[in-house]
């Protein structure tokens, strides 16, 4: 999910992240330094049997994405009462968006010590039996916004040097730890489809090669901009893995945008305020939702439980969520709030019924758009009513 921040920093270093990250022709070394055999002790579950094992995900968002540095997004340094607070609250999963780019050489190397801070977050949550997902996020959008063919042999190349060491120096977690290849690929047509294929079938390659628990471990690939529609109509086939049944397919869901993330009006539609059929204003009737809401959700879920879920392939809803519009007063920000706790309940409650795994995207804001559920700083429940309302949604 993009905040008003992050936004910003996008446009500031897109030139950078694609002109200076990801040099043209670039010969990257081979980081497959110390290939293992196979080893099948920890990871015996296919990915239909973990995903059963996944009940509820939680996003330690703009953190280890952050350009810059961990805390330069405005959140402290994840530790490990944040971890214990996330499970304490009924998570048990959690999805850690990562850059990797940054830390990076010329060469592709990536920064020892960046390593070893995150393999630091993936063992304090494999210790208190969570599972996590890990991947490539938006990373400076070198991969993100180039999945076109004047890219596709750079990045490439680029993609397998980062996977094969990411997959090396985590190669020894059991399958508490899934590694997802990139984050939120844009992609529009079937032709940028086609490279999209390309990048996670070199991640897929690259993890296998490493050997070791990696030759069974459970990987996620991205649907076209994680867009469930797109997905629908694009992602007609797979890569492919010589491991059978080791593959989960992502899809994120911010709908109606205007609800969920839109921080002013726009040429093409205005904020929405309220969601869901009991949560409509009747003064305030221009910032109802008028699309979106749950026949649309329960039709787009539909379409990821026949597409993969039916067959075998676990879908994970790695994001969703709705900006908190605390500017609201009175009455307007009561309803707002129901709405939001309406919104969590029923994607949280739908996903589940449909086989999809739900991930909360919580960017750690407390303020006006903000998504957070914890307030980082005290490591306190800060959203009670968002967090009881996913809860219900389990437990129902």
């Amino acid at each position: 999910m993009k905040s008003t921040i992050k936004m910003v920093l996008y446009i500031i270093l897109a030139f950078y992240s694609t002109t200076l990250c990801a040099t043209t022709n670039l010969n990257y070394p081979n980081y497959n330094i110390s290939p293992l055999p196979a080893d099948s002790i920890g990871v015996q579950s296919t990915a239909a049997e973990l995903a059963l094992k996944i009940n509820i995900g939680w996003n330690v968002g703009n953190s280890l994405e952050a350009i810059g540095s961990e805390t330069s997004w405005g959140n402290p340094r994840v530790s490990a009462e944040l971890i214990d607070l996330v499970k304490k609250s009924g998570f048990n999963a959690i999805r850690i968006p990562c850059a990797w780019n940054q830390y990076a050489n010329q060469k592709a190397k990536i920064d020892e010590t960046w390593l070893n801070r995150v393999k630091e977050l993936v063992q304090l949550c494999v210790d208190r039996d969570m599972y996590v997902i890990l991947n490539i996020h938006w990373d400076g959008g070198w991969l993100e916004n180039n999945c076109t063919p004047e890219k596709q042999a750079e990045n490439n190349a680029l993609q397998k040097a980062y996977w094969e060491q990411i997959a090396t120096h985590f190669r020894d977690f059991d399958e508490h730890l899934l590694f997802a290849g990139t984050n939120e690929p844009n992609v529009e047509d079937s032709t940028q489809m086609a490279v999209l294929n390309s990048y996670l079938q070199t991640f897929i390659n690259a993890v296998r090669s490493t050997g070791g628990k990696n030759s069974y471990r459970v990987l996620v690939i991205q649907g076209p901009s994680t867009d469930i529609e797109k997905t629908h109509k694009l992602m007609t086939t797979l890569p492919t893995d010589k491991i059978k049944n080791r593959m989960m397919v992502e899809v994120h869901y911010y709908t109606p945008w205007n609800f969920c993330g839109l921080n002013e009006d726009a040429s093409w539609g205005k904020m929405f305020y309220y969601w869901g059929k009991p949560n409509h204003s009747e003064k305030d009737k221009e910032r109802n939702t008028t699309w979106g809401e749950e026949d649309d959700l329960e039709r787009l879920f539909n379409m990821m439980k026949t597409q993969f879920v039916d067959k075998g392939i676990p879908v994970v809803l790695g994001e969703f969520s709705a900006s908190n519009r605390s500017n609201l007063v009175g009455e307007s920000l009561k309803l707002h709030n129901d709405s939001r706790a309406y919104f969590n309940y029923y994607v949280t409650k739908q996903a589940k019924s449909k086989g999809l795994i739900p991930f909360y995207w919580d960017n750690g804001g407390t303020d006006n758009l903000g998504c957070g559920l914890f307030n980082r700083k005290t490591n306190k429940v800060f959203d009670t009513q968002t967090l009881e309302a996913i809860n219900k949604a389990l437990n129902e």
